[in-house]
Order: C-alpha cells, then structure tokens, then sequence
C-alpha cells in the first residue's frame, strides 16, 4: 500500500512507521522538516506540501496523527490558537487536498482523543457518549473530527481514533511521569478517584492497523485497553513496577493554580469501554495495566 502520514515524527506515527515498513507499505510523511523524515521514520519520504504527491501514483490510505503536544504549556490565547491550526486547520487542509484528487484515497484514520468526552465522572464512556463540550479539549476534539468526516463527501471511508494517553518506554506520559516516581517522589493528583484510560503502544499500533484493512470499519472508535483504572491505583502500580514508594499527593487547588483550564486533563476523567473495537474483532496484547507496565519497564 502507499500510505501518506501526517504526524509521522510523532510518538505513534514512528511507531506505525517501522511496522508499516517491515509489512512492505510505501510510506510518504507530510512534515514541516521533510529531511529529517527519513531518520525519524523508518526510510519514509518526506514532503513539506501535499502538492508533491500530485502526478504520482494514488495514495491507498491517509492517516492524520498530526497535533502539537496538548500538555506540555498552559492553554494561553497563543497556545490554543496553535493548538487548533495543527489540528483543526491542518485536517481541514488535508481533507480539501483528498477531494481534489483525481483518485481519492478510500478510508482516513484521523486522530482524536479521549478528551473529546470532557470529564465523563463516573459514567461508563462508549462511542455511543455525548461529547463534553464545555471545556476546550472537548471543543477541539470535535472540531478535529468533524473536518476530518467532510472526507466522507469525497467517497472515503473515515475512521476516527479517539485515543487515550498512550504508554511507550521513552516518550509519552511515562517519560514526564518516570523521574518523580524513580526518586520516589511520586503520587495521587487530586484525589486519585479520576478514571485514567490508557493504551500500550503495541495496542495502539496493532488498533490502526486493524481498522486500516478492516473495510466495514468506520466512525469513531475509543483507542484504550479494556481495562480501566483510576488515577490513584495507575500510581500504585506503577510505583510497584518500579519498587518505589508514592506518597506524595498533588492537591487539586496545586493542580489548578498551575495549569488554569487544562487541569481538567489530569484531574478530570474518562471511563471509557473500547466498544467499538470490540466489536470490530480486535484483541488486546496488553489488556491489563500491570502486565502492561511491566513489560514496559523491565530491564532490556
């Protein structure tokens, strides 16, 4: 297959890299530094403009992971407006460039997150959910997903990846999370009661993979494992991996008076079921958060 990606140089993106590499797939990566897409993703060509690929061959699938980190800044005026463009702005792009083209790819993977249900408290969270709506997360979230569906109009079949913070050695939650709780500096936020679903990035990987070559598959699907753990038993076990103690809680009013609105991402919740992929037949590697984080963490 010859698939475009944006967001390739990400945490996902260069993990699909090396596995879309090693099946054969022929990989083009829409980047802002198109040179450093070769290193970063397995041998993937980098572009700077989608315009490149006109006169070549059709593209068989698009996958859209494109995004600036959503917590690593305080959500200033400037930060949500960058925020939008790299989401919102950039699929909007994206999609009008898909229906231009004399073949249009058959099916998007566009990403989204499970913020897209705002803080859900106690309630069992399946695709079927109303989406949060009041805090900016959720608003850009269905944004995200509402340029990415005007694909459809073109012909292709979309599917969009609510996605839950993703677990990977290196990088993602556990690189921010593993110093404090390596030093034993670790603990609740809040009071711990917040739902935390979460994904290995094998999972992850192996999910849009499936979706990819499932033709039936469309619409959004909640990309987390199946089992769901509040925050304050994810820092337990986590500190039992790791053979450290975790007993250092960050209040929430802490929480709050550094973050301002984008609290709700550490001290809101989603309980969320992977429903949809359930039924679309996928099974987990990593069903289960201690297993999970073992494997993860066990010395190489």
């Amino acid at each position: 297959m010859r698939i475009l990606l944006t967001g390739g140089t990400g945490l996902i993106g260069q993990a699909l890299c090396r596995h879309w590499q090693r099946q054969g797939h022929e990989l083009w990566v829409w980047s802002r530094n198109p040179q450093q897409v070769p290193a970063l993703c397995s041998g993937a060509q980098g572009i700077a403009r989608l315009e490149a690929l006109d006169g070549r061959p059709p593209v068989d699938a698009v996958v859209n992971l494109a995004g600036a980190p959503i917590a690593s800044h305080r959500w200033t005026a400037a930060r949500r407006d960058l925020l939008w463009r790299s989401r919102v702005d950039l699929t909007r792009t994206l999609v009008d460039w898909m229906g231009r083209q004399t073949t249009v790819p058959p099916v998007l993977i566009s990403g989204s997150a499970t913020g897209w249900y705002g803080d859900g408290g106690e309630q069992w969270l399946s695709e079927d959910s109303m989406p949060g709506r009041t805090d900016f997360g959720s608003r850009l979230c269905m944004a995200w997903e509402q340029e990415a569906e005007r694909a459809r109009q073109s012909g292709a079949r979309v599917v969009l990846l609510r996605t839950a913070p993703v677990l990977a050695p290196h990088a993602g939650v556990l690189a921010r999370l593993l110093p404090p709780f390596r030093l034993g500096l670790g603990g609740t936020l809040g009071n711990g009661r917040q739902w935390m679903p979460w994904i290995h990035i094998e999972d992850q990987v192996a999910l849009i993979d499936h979706l990819l070559h499932s033709d039936t598959c469309s619409g959004p699907y909640n990309a987390c494992a199946p089992q769901a753990v509040r925050n304050a038993e994810f820092t337990r076990i986590l500190a039992r991996t790791l053979g450290r103690p975790a007993l250092l809680p960050v209040p929430a009013w802490a929480l709050r008076l550094a973050l301002g609105e984008m609290s709700v991402l550490v001290l809101g919740g989603q309980r969320l079921v992977p429903q949809r992929a359930r039924e679309a037949g996928f099974s987990w590697r990593h069903p289960e958060l201690p297993a999970a984080l073992g494997q993860l963490l066990a010395p190489p």
